[in-house]
């Protein structure tokens, strides 16, 4: 088993990959084979994803993966496929599927929190699943689908990376992880929350059999085998939720808190049960599905989609966009020019980043940005600053003290930003793995081969094989006050949610 290799699919919201994966002795092998873009399209009255598309880019990979196994002469064991949460198609009775996934971005689930609350109140729907408010959870667009209607043919329901499993298997399952994102989970039973899904007249039928991550769901279809050249080969679900699957990769020293650095960040501590009170249900944090019994209790933060979005912006203007020149210039700007509330409704999909940061400075008395690097100083300054805010109140919710910071995924390579989260929190950060979620998919896959005994084992073999960037904090006059001043600005954000 130590020699066979493992093919890791990750999907993100707009991007994928596919990765040739070993873990043999001594050895941490992620090798990219194929990359692909799909971003959501609008389609029959809203925001979707091209699935069909996504698959045909999967399948590619996969016989790209397979190939390079060959040339190596090894074996490939098990396929695993993450993505993002939340997001859902419907299929027939013969798994086909009736209309493209509607995106989390989507303007459908506008005011529906409401409308839910209405038959069944926000404290008895967290006390139920333990899952923070977002206005896109599937509960909320699954209410949105069903005042549209659903097709008469629909037959199941699932998540995004089920569904890719139905179309490599023909099983259709649902992975814990991912499950809980949907907030139609009850928390303490782990199964589907039928009575509350009848309470608000929701389509608990549709549901798949809910499985733990490294669960086999059998072989490929022998057609799509002799196809892509992967005989013998099976599927596997890793925690498919890529955040779940993030969080596996993280070889997370006792104590020590994670940021899945992204298009999100998700910032939280991994623990061994679930955390549901009043006070957690106020400051809106969740209790998500983690691999192997753990839970993952954490906060979205909205991430680097604002700076990713505002680079796109600056690029179509003709100015410069390179990431390493705009981190290093950010750097050598010594005052803090201005700060924001990254988690601000108006950052979520605005038609132009830029005006919606400006509009933000504008309106807290701030000066505007006229230059790209004073932007991403605003941005990754308040990015880092949040970050601080929402570790402090972990730190209150859980009662035991955070002694340092893993930054994991794609951001864990913004120096930048790690040394400012450093900075903000007073506490040492780690960056990497870059690919952590790809290392959990890769960690589940083979402890289900037999390759390691626990995810405590598999993740020693990670810090054996990965080289960690360490950040210790630099105090300075100049943090004190953007400290402070933050502060200021969260109070009044918050004061006016409550």
């Amino acid at each position: 088993m130590s020699n066979s290799l493992y093919i890791a699919v990750d999907l993100g919201a707009g991007s994928g990959r596919v990765f040739l994966c070993g873990v043999g002795r001594d050895e941490l092998l992620l090798e990219e084979v194929r990359r692909f873009q799909y971003p959501p399209g609008r389609r029959d009255g809203h925001l979707r994803w091209n699935l069909s598309e996504i698959f045909e880019e999967i399948k590619k990979g996969l016989s790209e993966a397979g190939g390079r196994a060959r040339e190596l002469g090894r074996t490939v064991q098990s396929i695993g496929v993450d993505s993002w949460g939340v997001d859902y198609g419907l299929v027939d009775a013969e798994g086909k599927l009736l209309e493209d996934p509607v995106c989390y971005r989507d303007e459908r689930t506008q005011g529906v929190m409401e409308q839910v609350f209405e038959r069944v109140s926000r404290e008895e729907i967290f006390n139920r699943t333990g899952i923070q408010f977002l206005v896109f959870n599937t509960l909320f667009q699954l209410y949105a689908h069903r005042q549209e209607s659903f097709s008469s043919r629909a037959a199941r329901l699932l998540l995004i990376p089920d569904l890719i499993n139905l179309f490599l298997t023909g099983r259709a399952a649902t992975e814990y992880t991912n499950a809980t994102t949907t907030q139609m989970v009850n928390a303490e039973a782990g199964a589907w929350d039928r009575e509350l899904l009848e309470r608000l007249n929701l389509p608990a039928s549709l549901l798949a059999e809910i499985v733990p991550a490294g669960a086999n769901l059998g072989l490929l279809k022998d057609a799509l085998a002799k196809e892509l050249s992967l005989e013998g080969v099976s599927v596997v679900a890793p925690a498919t939720h890529d955040t779940g699957s993030a969080v596996a990769g993280a070889p997370l020293e006792n104590g020590w808190a994670y940021i899945s650095s992204g298009t999100w960040s998700l910032v939280g501590v991994e623990r061994e049960s679930v955390l549901i009170n009043s006070d957690v249900a106020r400051h809106n944090f969740t209790n998500e599905g983690g691999a192997h019994c753990t839970v993952r209790f954490l906060k979205n933060v909205m991430g680097l989609w604002i700076f990713e979005s505002c680079r796109k912006e600056w690029k179509e203007l003709g100015l410069d966009v390179d990431y390493d020149n705009l981190l290093r210039e950010a750097a050598s700007i010594e005052s803090c020019r201005g700060l924001i509330f990254p988690d601000d409704a108006r950052f979520f999909n605005p038609p132009k980043m830029l005006e919606a940061v400006a509009s933000y400075l504008t309106e807290s008395g701030q000066m505007v940005a006229d230059d790209p690097p004073t932007s991403t100083k605003i941005i990754l300054d308040s990015l880092a600053l949040r970050y601080a805010s929402v570790l402090r109140t972990i730190e209150l919710l859980t009662g035991q003290k955070i002694n340092g910071v893993q930054v994991i995924g794609g951001g864990s390579r913004n120096d930048y930003l790690n040394q400012a989260t450093a900075n903000a929190t007073g506490l040492n950060v780690l960056a990497g793995p870059v690919e952590a979620t790809v290392t959990g998919n890769l960690l589940v896959q083979s402890i289900a081969a037999g390759r390691f005994y626990s995810l405590a084992d598999a993740r020693r073999h990670v810090s054996e094989n990965v080289r960690l960037k360490k950040f210790a904090p630099q105090a300075s006059s100049i943090w004190e006050e953007a400290s402070r001043r933050y502060a200021e600005l969260e109070a009044r954000e918050l004061e006016q949610t409550v």
